[in-house]
């Protein structure tokens, strides 16, 4: 055994640094918690009768900018919303309201302007909204009201000023449609029993409230609101307060239920449902709740989420040193919900598949899903919901964070579980794949930077995935000067520089750096990272990168950033490399099995950079005959993934087949050991994972007695329908395999599986699978499905289109389907949602050829009026990525070939 030596201390002066952050950051939370807390103490479209007043282009109005002015400020709301689940007599939903907001004057206006769209605004004396003073004070009249549409505002002139410091009541009237579009105030529709059911349900994140009523719709217009909700007497509504009445109106069949006051908050945080849901509940004092549909908390699948939320808000609580802020804490699943989740205060919305879980159909990545959107919905609670960003263009820190905790919440639960390791995969990995783009930002950018509805909505796509770590997390709504009056008054914490020196270059910089380590020399250097290295960076850094010097031992492998954990790559001289390679050949465990990973994904991603020689880094992988871990074997997946993709359609794909088969041989018969020849499952959480992958390569490499066992399991449901005995872990690669192999009559029985489904975790895997048929006219009619809700859910369209163009055969399909409608897909989801990037992501996920790289220049040309909406990075980056796999092939196909058939002979 080899002996080693790890410099993770030795390189960190940046590690320590920004570890001490972490600190920082929860001493700093709960001085602006406490401060927060004292403080909360104390098919429509806009319809008017009045011409819309037309402006210049470059026009300076308030009116024609994004941003609110700094004039007014909201500080409670009484809204009242009836939402009608049956067609009025124009065979439409609707839903009305009346809305009333006190704001007090900041600054002497005579405008007022508050955020309205497709709401019809009731008309009073011509003018769209009553405009009246407070305490005696007399408000100017109004002299002109109208909308301007673009920018969402309804627009009132007044008479004479608003006097500063003075509360006014301005109040409104409005009628607007329960659509189905998955925005703001909408409707889902569900089968249950034979019978089609209604609900209304909300999502107002990012700009989706003033969808529902008038409101000052930006995130640092905290107010209060009191909500009121009219439904049928066979409903219940919810919101985020507790109800504290419920009133039958005489005469009607309809019941008046009004809520409590909400916390002082954002818009974007309201919410508010109607529906006949049942819900199961905890005997606590938070008041915790599960809501979903009557057959889905009957049949247990709302457990799980039950069992996991008690356990995770008592570790938050510790975590914040703050007790949870609310009564309540209600968690619903929805049927139709374009997010994973959204963290209303008190009333969290999810995805069914986010929150449901059944033993008997659901897989242990299900649960773990469960776990982490839980604890990340949770997370919000106190950062996000209570300390909140005042505009946009910091949601890194909101969603950074949570995206962080959400493991160590996770973690609490289940402490089985091995979470904090899988960040690597989950959250860096993912990070830098974007972050090493030259179309990447930072993670806070320039306020003017992020405006529209579509800018504000890629934000929402990229902040997730921006690394918020345990080196990065601060508050940047404090003050950094907050943050160094905590650092000075903690003992023991002495830092080198002040917090704004240090935190500035992980945020106001762009992308991450390779640390080169040369152990010949003693240097360890740094530069930025860019997959293309000769692509040029519009935003020049102005920070330095620095170059330091070690003395390293030359008989012995140095490993830098030891468990993983800096936000940087890591390279090494030739020899280095070799000793570990060696290492990893003698006694892999040895080395954490978290830098194993880190091992596989730097080389992949140095050697896609022309770094390193592409060989060395396909070498690090030949010690994966002996890995059973699953993060090291999802790690070399994920990037041997990248050359399926590049490769599978030329003739590197059959040489590296047979490669990878004799690769994950070992692993697949090991499984088979345990598992008493596939008849059961491995117990350890992440050894099921790794048991999956061990089937899902060995069928897919062709692996003697795999896809016999795979089609023989299908071809047994196929004949006993109503007896499903596929372990639900494996189903998912039982499903693609046997339905890829087969033709119209297993694609049929997975389609009237698919429809049968009333557990929503089962629905994905079928609606995966659906989508690995080779039979090209298959595809093609199930990509004309995803533009008919009746078959695919609106919420569901974009990664259905994803998962066939993961196909081989479905990706040209695929591409020509999104580009013959994409005025369609663009007025569906480009505007606002956030998987409309996603969509286009996936459709080029293969491009790596010239003519693949003209398409897309031709597409971005032919579409430039309609324009791409929240899909404008997606776009920018599928072009960068093209150009870069077509430099990177010419140069490295070849050597590529010649190893993987000199390693498979």
């Amino acid at each position: 055994m080899g002996k080693g030596y790890y410099i993770s201390k030795h390189l960190a002066t940046a590690a320590m640094v920004l570890a001490a952050i972490a600190l920082v950051t929860i001493i700093a939370l709960s001085v602006v918690y406490n401060r927060e807390k004292s403080k909360n103490a104390a098919k429509f479209t806009n319809a008017t009768t009045s011409p819309v007043t037309p402006t210049p282009k470059t026009s300076n109005e308030p009116w024609d900018k994004y941003r609110l002015p700094d004039t007014l400020s909201p500080e409670y709301y009484n809204v009242t919303l009836w939402p009608r689940l049956v067609k009025n007599v124009n065979g439409m939903y609707i839903f009305t309201g009346i809305s009333g907001v006190m704001f007090t004057c900041v600054k002497k206006t005579d405008l007022i302007l508050i955020h309205s769209n497709k709401l019809n605004l009731t008309l009073f004396k011509g003018h769209h909204a009553k405009l009246m003073g407070q305490s005696g004070v007399t408000a100017p009249a109004i002299k002109t009201t109208w909308f301007q549409t673009e920018k969402q505002y309804l627009v009132i002139q007044l008479e004479g000023k608003l006097k500063p410091g003075k509360s006014y009541w301005l109040y409104t009237e409005f009628t607007g449609e329960l659509a189905d579009d998955l925005e703001g105030f909408y409707r889902s529709e569900y089968m249950e029993d034979g019978e089609k059911k209604i609900i209304a349900i909300t999502q107002m994140q990012a700009t989706y409230a003033r969808k529902a009523f008038p409101c000052f719709d930006e995130p640092g217009m905290k107010a209060v609101f009191h909500i009121t909700l009219i439904h049928d007497l066979e409903t219940t509504a919810l919101s985020n307060s507790q109800e504290i009445k419920n009133v039958i109106i005489d005469e009607t069949a309809v019941t008046r239920t009004i809520f409590g006051p909400t916390k002082k908050m954002s818009t974007y945080l309201v919410a508010f449902v109607v529906s006949d849901f049942k819900y199961i509940s905890a005997k606590d004092k938070k008041g915790v709740r599960i809501w979903a549909r009557k057959k889905a908390i009957e049949d247990g699948q709302g457990d799980y989420a039950l069992k996991i939320t008690q356990p995770i808000l008592e570790f938050f609580e510790k975590y914040y040193n703050t007790s949870y802020p609310l009564s309540k804490s209600d968690q619903i699943a929805l049927p139709d919900f374009n997010s994973g989740a959204m963290e209303n205060w008190g009333l969290v919305t999810y995805r069914e598949t986010a929150l449901l879980y059944d033993p008997r159909t659901s897989a242990n990545g299900n649960k773990q899903r469960i776990a982490t959107v839980v604890s990340h919905e949770l997370a919000h609670m106190w950062f996000g919901n209570l300390v909140t960003l005042k505009w946009w263009n910091d949601l890194w820190l909101n969603e950074g964070f949570a995206s962080y905790v959400e493991y160590l919440g996770a973690d609490y639960a289940e402490p089985n579980w091995n979470m904090k390791d899988q960040t690597i995969l989950y959250d860096l990995q993912r990070a830098f794949a974007v972050d090493s783009l030259t179309s990447s930002h930072p993670l806070s950018q320039k306020k003017e930077e992020v405006n529209t509805p579509s800018e504000i909505s890629e934000i929402q796509k990229s902040s997730p995935n921006m690394r918020c770590s345990k080196h990065c997390k601060t508050l940047r709504n404090c003050s950094f000067s907050l943050l160094n009056q905590a650092v000075d008054q903690t003992p023991g914490v002495k830092l080198p520089y002040s917090v704004h020196e240090i935190m500035n270059r992980w945020i106001l910089q762009m992308g991450f750096p390779v640390i080169t380590v040369d152990t010949r020399t003693g240097n360890v250097s740094q530069k930025h990272f860019l997959l293309e290295p000769d692509a040029v960076v519009d935003r020049k850094s102005e920070y330095k990168y620095v170059v330091k010097h070690h003395h390293f031992s030359k008989n012995e492998w140095v490993l830098a950033n030891l468990h993983v954990s800096g936000y940087f790559r890591v390279n090494y001289d030739l020899g280095n490399w070799e000793r570990l390679l060696s290492q990893l050949k003698s006694d892999h465990q040895v080395i954490p099995v978290v830098n194993r990973a880190q091992i596989l994904d730097d080389a992949f991603n140095l050697a896609r950079a022309s770094i390193i020689n592409i060989t060395l880094a396909l070498r690090t992988t030949k010690y994966l005959l002996h890995e059973r871990e699953y993060i090291p074997w999802e790690a070399a997946l994920r990037n041997l993934n990248y050359f399926f993709q590049l490769f599978d359609r030329s003739e590197v794909y059959g040489a590296m087949q047979a490669y990878l088969k004799k690769q994950v041989k070992p692993l697949f018969e090991y499984f088979g050991i345990i598992s008493s020849n596939w008849t059961t499952v491995a117990s350890g959480h992440t050894d099921q994972f790794t048991q999956i992958i061990a089937l899902s390569l060995a069928c897919s490499t062709g692996v003697e007695g795999c896809r016999e066992l795979t089609r023989s399991w299908f071809k047994k449901w196929m004949q006993n329908p109503h007896n499903n005995t596929i372990h639900p872990n494996l189903r998912s690669t039982v499903y693609c395999d046997a339905i890829a192999a087969g033709g119209t009559e297993e694609w049929n029985f997975g389609w009237q599986m698919f429809q049968k489904a009333t557990v929503a975790a089962e629905a994905v895997k079928l609606r995966s699978a659906l989508a690995c048929t080779k039979v090209p006219w298959l595809l093609n009619r199930y990509l004309e499905y995803t533009m008919n809700p009746e078959k695919i859910r609106k919420q569901d369209a974009t990664s259905t289109i994803g998962y066939i163009a993961s196909n081989i055969i479905g990706q040209p399909l695929a591409w020509d389907f999104v580009r013959a409608n994409w005025d369609y897909f663009f007025k569906l989801y480009g505007t606002g949602s956030f998987t409309f990037s996603r969509l286009i992501s996936d459709v080029t996920y293969r491009f790596c050829t010239p003519f693949e790289l003209s398409q897309l220049k031709r597409f971005q040309k032919d579409n430039a009026e309609t324009g791409f909406g929240s899909g404008t990075q997606a776009l920018q980056q599928a072009i960068e990525k093209t150009t870069a796999k077509i430099k990177w092939l010419a140069e490295n196909k070849e050597p590529v070939l010649q190893w993987f058939l000199s390693e498979s002979a």
